[in-house]
């Protein structure tokens, strides 16, 4: 009888033993499984972000290169302002001057006159109706002028943007920073071959606010009188370099 107490007993421990070994494997099995998944789901953000990276990276090579091949130029444009809802808001349009480096002539005559000139080192806002001037230094102005990095290819400024490519002639930059007074800006080359053309340009703020700006009568001439400001006298200047 003892022996066979003794051989039941042996007979639950050795049981015993074989469900902890078997649930010991199973949990073990589980966990490399898990650890295959979180390995797997790791790598494959990976290879996302790198996938990204790398087309964010060959869409911003491209259009620098295309930027880089306009010297100068200048536009009549015409533009129309939308609302986050798409409802328009108003229609303008003016004169836009840009060359290189850094340097920008934007001149609108209607609705109301204003202008805004970027000497290579400031950047200057005239309002004729207030009789002002407001002046920045062009590093600062940059972040929230955006289309100041059409005249210029320094790869530390392009470093704050995302480049995709919607189409062969046209490219969005995002700013990297959330809190950017300007979200978005998109350009529309033309088609021809022969000569690089800005042709369209979209900024969207951070109040989701759309300018949609179509250019026209294009004059490839430089003029760099265009790009030299004097505040006129008995105007307001607002120096913020």
């Amino acid at each position: 009888m003892n022996l066979i107490k003794s051989g039941v007993v042996t007979a639950t421990l050795f049981n015993a033993v074989l469900s902890t070994t078997s649930l010991a494997e199973n949990t073990a099995t589980e966990n490399i499984k898990d650890s295959k998944s979180t390995i797997l789901a790791v790598a494959n953000e990976n290879i996302t972000a790198t996938k990204e990276q790398f087309t964010n990276s060959k869409s911003k090579i491209e259009l620098m290169a295309k930027l880089a091949k306009i010297e100068f130029f200048s536009a009549k444009f015409t533009q129309k302002t939308f609302d986050e809802s798409g409802v328009e808001l108003q229609q303008g349009s003016g004169q836009l001057s840009v060359s290189k480096p850094n340097l920008v002539n934007w001149q609108t005559k209607l609705p109301d006159e204003s202008l805004i000139v970027s000497d290579g080192s400031n950047l200057w806002f005239y309002d004729p109706f207030v009789e002002q001037v407001s002046v920045y230094t062009l590093q600062n102005a940059i972040a929230n002028t955006p289309i100041l990095l059409i005249t210029n290819n320094d790869p530390k400024l392009w470093q704050d943007y995302r480049v995709s490519q919607l189409s062969d002639n046209n490219y969005l930059i995002q700013a990297k920073n959330d809190n950017a007074r300007v979200k978005s800006l998109e350009l529309t080359f033309s088609d021809n071959g022969a000569r690089e053309q800005l042709i369209a340009f979209n900024i969207l703020d951070a109040t989701g606010q759309l300018s949609v700006i179509s250019l026209s009568e294009h004059n490839n001439q430089a003029n760099n009188d265009l790009f030299n400001f004097t505040v006129p006298e008995g105007v307001y200047l607002d120096d913020q370099r």
